[in-house]
């Protein structure tokens, strides 16, 4: 009778305690992957099929939509949940091809720099937006209807 021995690799670490990181992100891959279909298709059909196409949606489209906390939050959940979505696709594909370490850290580093600076930009215009700005009179009518005559 012959056995097949074990196989082993090059080298051997200790297993680690605490949160798998791979795992969790791989989760968060796929639950986010689902939401993210939801919002997406909700806010095209909100912005495609429900007003007047593509031809509809200019400053006052925009401002009546952030006027609502509901479509604030809607579209800030969007932007947070592609962003880290986008940026641990990104890390995945370093680890994959990245041959060396160092070349590893640098880019997984910008990518995460780049990832929190654009969802503290979007975060910030979504949030601060005002949706009745002061105008010049030729302009009055690119207001939404809601806000108040200057």
């Amino acid at each position: 009778m012959t056995t097949i021995a074990t196989p082993r690799s090059p080298y051997t670490r200790s297993p680690r305690r605490g949160l798998n990181w791979e795992k969790a992100g791989w989760l968060y891959m796929r639950i986010s992957g689902v939401i993210l279909v939801v919002l997406i298709l909700g806010h095209l059909f909100v912005n495609l099929m429900l007003g007047e196409g593509v031809k509809g949606i200019d400053f006052a489209f925009v401002a009546g939509k952030w006027a609502s906390p509901f479509w604030q939050v809607w579209d800030v959940l969007m932007l947070w949940l592609a962003l880290i979505h986008g940026a641990n696709g990104m890390r995945t594909i370093v680890n994959d091809y990245a041959t060396t370490r160092g070349m590893r850290v640098t880019l997984k580093t910008f990518i995460g720099i780049s990832a929190v600076g654009l969802i503290l930009l979007g975060t910030l215009v979504a949030t601060t937006f005002d949706p009745c700005p002061q105008v010049s009179v030729d302009q009055l009518d690119l207001l939404p209807s809601f806000c108040p005559p200057q």
